[in-house]
C-alpha cells in the first residue's frame, strides 16, 4: 500500500483524542489537595537541589526579561500558544500534502506527549511561578492560566517534564531536517533552546524540567526512527 493510501482522517482524530484522554485522567489523578501540596512539595525540592548543583538561574533569566519592556507579553504569548501551534501545524501541513515523513513525525509528537504521562502522575510539579521567589507572569490579565475555564482543560501541576520543549525538539529536528537552507537548518536546530529560554523566563519551568523534556524529546525521536 502507498504511503498516499495510509492516511486516514478519522484515525488521526482518533490518535488525538485518545492521547488527551490520558492526560486528562492523569490530570484528574493528581489534581486534588493532596496532588497539589505534593506539587508544591516537588517543586521546592528541584529548586533546592539546583541550587545546590548551582545551576538555579531562573530568577536571573525572569528578571532579565522583566527590565526589557514588551518581552514578557511576548513571552507568555510564546508559551501559551506559539510553541503548541507551530509543532500541530507541522503535522497539519505534512498531512495535507500528504508527505509520507508525517507519519514518523506524528509517532514522535505522541511519544513524546505520551512519555510524559508517567511522570506527571507519579510526580506532579508545580511551575516555578507558583513559588514565592518568581513573578507569576502569566496571571497578570484577567484571563490567565489558572482561570477556572481553562484549568479544566489542562494540568496546571505537570511541570517536570516540560511537553514545551520536548515538543520543541520534536519539531525543531523534522524541520531542520527538511530545511532547505544551511541558515533555515540553524534556525530550526535552535528553536529548542529559545523555547527553554521561553518557559524559564516565564517561570512555568525549572532547568531540571527543560532537562527531561529535552531529554524526552530525543527519545521520543530515536524510539520512532
Amino acid at each position: 500500500m502507498s504511503d498516499r493510501g495510509r492516511f486516514d482522517f478519522r484515525r488521526e482524530v482518533a490518535l488525538g483524542l485518545c492521547s488527551y484522554g490520558a492526560y486528562l485522567v492523569v490530570r484528574r489523578l493528581v489534581w486534588n489537595e493532596r496532588g497539589r501540596a505534593r506539587a508544591r512539595y516537588d517543586a521546592q525540592r528541584i529548586l533546592g537541589w539546583e541550587r545546590s548543583m548551582g545551576i538555579d538561574i531562573e530568577s536571573k533569566v525572569q528578571s532579565a526579561a522583566l527590565r526589557v519592556p514588551g518581552m514578557v507579553p511576548a513571552l507568555n504569548l510564546g508559551y501559551a500558544a506559539g510553541n503548541v501551534a507551530l509543532s500541530v501545524g507541522w503535522l497539519l501541513l505534512l498531512y495535507r500534502r500528504r508527505d509520507a515523513s508525517f507519519f514518523r513525525e506524528r509517532r514522535a509528537a505522541l511519544a513524546a506527549f505520551a512519555g510524559a504521562l508517567p511522570f506527571f502522575a507519579a510526580m506532579p510539579t508545580a511551575p516555578p511561578r507558583t513559588l514565592d521567589e518568581f513573578v507569576d507572569t502569566m496571571n497578570g490579565d484577567r484571563f490567565g492560566l489558572d482561570h477556572p475555564l481553562l484549568l479544566r482543560f489542562y494540568n496546571p501541576i505537570a511541570a517536570m517534564p516540560s511537553h514545551h520543549v520536548a515538543f520543541a525538539v520534536v519539531t525543531g529536528v523534522g524541520l531542520a531536517r527538511r530545511a532547505s537552507s544551511r541558515s533555515r537548518r540553524v534556525g530550526w536546530a535552535t528553536y529548542p533552546g529559545a523555547v527553554a529560554l521561553v518557559v524559564v523566563a516565564t517561570a512555568n519551568h525549572f532547568v531540571a524540567d527543560v532537562a527531561g523534556g529535552a531529554a524526552l524529546g530525543v527519545l521520543a525521536r530515536r524510539a520512532t526512527r
